[in-house]
Order: C-alpha cells, then structure tokens, then sequence
C-alpha cells in the first residue's frame, strides 16, 4: 500500500492511520487489516471521546510489526503487535491529568500506565477489558 494512501485512512474524526505507524522512521511498519480494525476500536472508544475533552492528542506509538517493536525494547507480548495500544500525551500539558481521570474512567480501557508527561492506553476488543491502572508505572 502507497504511503499516501495510507496517510488518507481516517480511524476516527480526528486520528489517522499515518500517526500510528510512524512509517517515516519506520518504512516497513505496515499495517493488517485486522490491526487497522483494532486501531479503530481503540480511537473510536477511547481516543475519540478523551480528545474531545483534552483536545488534541500526540501519538508517540502506536502499531509496532515485531522488528519496531524490538528496536523500541517492547515487550514480547506487548498490544502494540495487535494494534491495540498507544503511547499518547495531550498536546497541552496542562491537560494530562484530565487524559488520565478520562482513560481511567472509561469502560473500555484494557490497561492503563503513566509516565512523566505520556501514558500507554491499551483496549481489548474481544474480552472484557482489565482495567489495570498503574499510575507512575515507568519512571
């Protein structure tokens, strides 16, 4: 798939595919069409709705194929693989506890971990969401 095609998926109102593939650093971090769903849920039920709070929201990862996910130090098992996990911070720093108190309260957050200024939100699609928040989890 062209890049530029890639770039005009919209996964909700206000996220596009492109900022979760960050395919400028990493050409090869292509998407399936079982990730793209995936990233979906994830920006309709969490992402969406937080935005519309907080305002806008930065992505700094997103999908990760197995190679990213191994240059980042991700975990073996890591919801990245799935497309069912980013790594995010309201662009307005102000707002970043006001992200947390929302992603914590949603019903659909999986997993919820903070560190200094970005947080990891994951989303589980199939199963009933965990809820585990962890709150200063990476230092």
């Amino acid at each position: 798939m062209e890049n530029t095609v890639i770039n005009d998926i919209r996964l909700s109102q206000h996220f596009q595919l492109t900022e979760f593939l960050n395919l400028e650093k990493y050409p090869d971090n292509l998407s399936t069409v079982q990730v793209l769903f995936n990233l979906k849920y994830g920006c309709q039920y969490l992402l969406e709705p937080a935005r519309r709070v907080v305002g806008p929201i930065i992505v700094n990862s997103g999908f990760r194929n197995p190679r990213v996910n191994a240059l980042v130090g991700g975990v073996k098992n890591s919801q990245h693989l799935l497309g069912q996990a980013a790594d995010i911070r309201p662009k307005d720093p102000r707002q970043f506890q006001h992200l947390v108190d929302i992603l914590r309260a949603c019903p659909y957050t999986d997993q919820l971990l903070t560190g200094p200024g970005w947080l990891h939100i994951s989303w589980e699609p199939f199963a009933e969401p965990r809820h585990d928040v962890r709150i200063g989890y990476y230092k």
